[in-house]
């Protein structure tokens, strides 16, 4: 880590903890000298479970790179070019195809116990569906042999191709009764289309049947989404991947889904996407669309309870991205402490200072634990 890398982060750590205290309405804060090292508590008392770490396979990303040359990309320029400047970045690749010795050190230096591993966007979904589900069923391969070589570091949620719903399915039993993986994840949107479409319920109904949690990762946003975004430079972590994920996720609740299949499970990252903090409005709205001609609810669906209901029973979040107090405590107060879990980014964020300043967030030492350890435990049953 270079000198300035090493100040900005200092600066950082000592920042991050005014601005907690502040918004905790404490009368003093003790910030750090800018000097001072960051050092991480190696037994805080709890371990570090992070819960939306990147990977991938070089077969994938050569695979992925070839589809940006095929007619095919041209439907979804965003995607293309998004995959054409991860799957070209050597600077992510190393540690993205790396679950061995390079990630493990990695994951010590930062005091991370276990990563659950995440096929990385724009994953498989991109490909013709023969195509991407035969390259799921590889990745699920190789990540259930470093899983074994690391057990005590590593668990993993399976690969799947959704534009082949039934091989998906297929590939999710695979993956959590042969391989024991822990769930499914999900780069988000499938060419433009998204899991509350009727045509992917089969692969909802079976991940609640195997009570295997859905995490939707975000992606690049479709052809017909993302210009608007594109041209003022927003279609990434600055708005595009965050929007499109509530999209999704708002899908799904208002199709019905949660109301055909109760038990399924649903995860998302980057502190929820924001979707938290509107539950009051995704309430009151719900309620205005009872009225005649109202649109915000689909047309022909009649939910069973709140909006805000569906996400403090069935959505999951975690912290990636977002390492800061007051976010945290308030989306444990709405959706509940059990309903928000540690996540760094790995490898796109890997800081020391968001670690530490994890771990200072001030709340219960039970509720620090929940957050960093034992949600992930019982919702991925690890």
């Amino acid at each position: 880590m270079t000198a300035d890398r090493r100040t900005l982060l200092k600066y950082g750590l000592a920042s991050f903890a005014a601005l907690q205290a502040a918004a905790l309405g404490e009368k003093r804060a003790a910030a750090a000298p800018a000097d001072a090292p960051i050092t991480i508590d190696r037994n805080p008392g709890y371990q570090r479970i992070a819960c939306e770490e990147a990977w991938t396979t070089k077969e994938l990303v050569a695979a992925q790179l070839e589809w940006t040359e095929s007619p095919a990309a041209r439907e979804q320029p965003y995607v293309a070019s998004m995959t054409r400047g991860f799957a070209g970045n050597a600077r992510f690749q190393e540690p993205l195809q790396d679950l061995g010795a390079g990630r493990i050190a990695a994951m010590d230096r930062l005091g991370i116990q276990k990563q659950v591993l995440m096929l990385t966007a724009p994953g498989v979904q991109v490909l013709a569906p023969g195509v991407g589900t035969a390259l799921a069923r590889d990745a699920n391969d190789q990540m259930a042999a470093a899983i074994a070589k690391y057990p005590d570091r590593l668990a993993g949620l399976t690969v799947i191709a959704p534009q082949d719903p039934q091989g998906a399915v297929k590939e999710l039993e695979r993956g959590i009764t042969e391989l024991d993986l822990k769930g499914a994840i999900v780069n988000s949107h499938i060419g433009g289309e998204y899991l509350d479409e009727r045509k992917f319920w089969p692969l909802l109904e079976a991940a609640a049947a195997l009570d295997a949690p859905i995490y939707i990762q975000p992606t690049a946003p479709p052809a017909a989404m993302g210009r608007d975004y594109v041209w003022r430079g927003l279609e990434g972590a600055l708005a595009g991947f965050s929007h499109e994920v509530w999209l999704h996720t708002m899908g799904i609740i208002t199709s019905g889904a949660l109301d055909a299949f109760p038990n399924l499970k649903i995860v998302i990252g980057h502190m929820g996407e924001g979707m938290p903090l509107l539950m009051y409005r995704f309430d009151y709205m719900q309620m205005l669309a009872e009225r005649p001609n109202a649109r915000d609810i689909p047309e022909g669906t009649k939910l069973t309870r709140k909006i805000s209901e569906y996400m403090r029973d069935n959505l999951y979040i975690t912290t990636s991205g977002m390492a800061w107090a007051p976010a945290i405590e308030f989306c444990q107060d709405v959706l509940g402490v059990d309903h928000v879990l540690y996540a760094m980014d790995y490898p796109y964020q890997m800081d020391d200072f968001e670690v530490v300043a994890t771990d200072t967030v001030p709340i219960p030492y039970e509720d620090k634990k929940k957050l960093f350890q034992t949600n992930a435990e019982r919702l991925f049953n690890l």
